[in-house]
Order: structure tokens, then C-alpha cells, then sequence
């Protein structure tokens, strides 16, 4: 799996995992949890990761959205 994005904006994070769901990629939000151990205050960043094979088209996408991602 290859992280695509980095962010403590749930309403981000969210609507980018919709907006992939819509293309047909699956995606998986890492690191969600962790807000029940830092009291919900938005100091850790949660990680959206897709699959190796997706990874291109995923950048591509969120590109045209104009949404910086990690990676080339």
C-alpha cells in the first residue's frame, strides 16, 4: 500500500475517500483511532493509503482536484 495523503482534516480525508470510491479505488484511512488517545484534539494526522496498483491514477485524480498528495 503507498500513502497518498497526510491530514488531521476529516472533512478532507472524507470527501477524498468518496471521491475515490466514486472511481472505482479502494482506499484505507490509517491512523483514525488515534484521536481517542489525544482527546479529539487533531495533533495526529491521519493517512489515506491505496493500493500500489492504484496509486497513479489515485494521484492523477487528486490532482485534478487540486488536492497536493504525497509522492511523485
Amino acid at each position: 500500500m503507498i500513502e497518498l495523503l497526510r491530514s488531521n482534516d476529516v472533512v478532507l480525508l472524507s470527501w477524498v475517500e468518496a471521491y475515490l470510491r466514486d472511481a472505482g479505488i479502494e482506499s484505507v484511512l490509517l491512523d483514525q483511532h488515534i484521536s481517542v488517545l489525544e482527546g479529539s484534539i487533531g495533533a495526529f494526522n491521519r493517512r489515506l493509503m491505496v493500493l500500489d496498483e492504484d496509486a497513479g491514477r489515485a494521484r492523477e485524480l487528486l490532482k485534478e482536484a487540486e488536492i497536493e498528495c504525497y509522492g511523485p
